[in-house]
């Protein structure tokens, strides 16, 4: 059956709205309450990325970043978000569109997203239960692993 509403796109959209909102609560309180803390990956070379040249050749497809305490300026918009992270001590300007992220995990609460499957399947749900810390990327950023469960599974038939 073809899909006419596209419903792929829109529960993209929706799970991007998820990364904006908890964004804005980040950034509303003054900081993540509590043991909340995001580990946000993203496609170095997406349309719309801006960061530091040698960043990109450090990180040339993709970057996993930390924000839980020491992170400024977090500004939140409708299609990206803005950062200012340190890299070996020095504060650097990130613009992320929300489109160039490929994952979101809050492990605290063991929640995370995953955009784009390579499969161009429906987006997944990966528990964040197995994040481990990625030694190539800044301040002990972390990759989500572990059970990926297709979102088909819990759709009618």
């Amino acid at each position: 059956m073809t899909d006419y509403i596209g419903y792929e796109a829109l529960t993209q959209a929706a799970m991007r709205g998820v990364v904006r909102e908890a964004l804005k609560r980040a950034r509303t309180n003054g900081g993540l309450p509590g043991d909340h803390h995001f580990y946000i990956t993203f496609r170095t070379r997406a349309p719309g990325v801006r960061m530091a040249d040698y960043l990109i050749e450090r990180f040339p497809e993709d970057m996993t970043i930390v924000v839980q305490h020491q992170f400024w300026d977090l500004e939140v918009h409708e299609g990206h978000f803005e950062i200012i992270l340190k890299f070996s001590g020095v504060p650097q300007h990130l613009f992320v569109p929300y489109a160039a992220i490929t994952r979101f995990v809050d492990p605290s609460v063991n929640f995370g997203l995953t955009f784009e499957a390579p499969n161009k399947e429906d987006a997944v749900i990966a528990p964040a239960a197995d994040v481990k810390p990625d030694s190539d990327a800044p301040d002990a950023p972390a990759d989500a692993a572990g059970t990926v469960v297709n979102l088909d599974a819990f759709r009618r038939k």
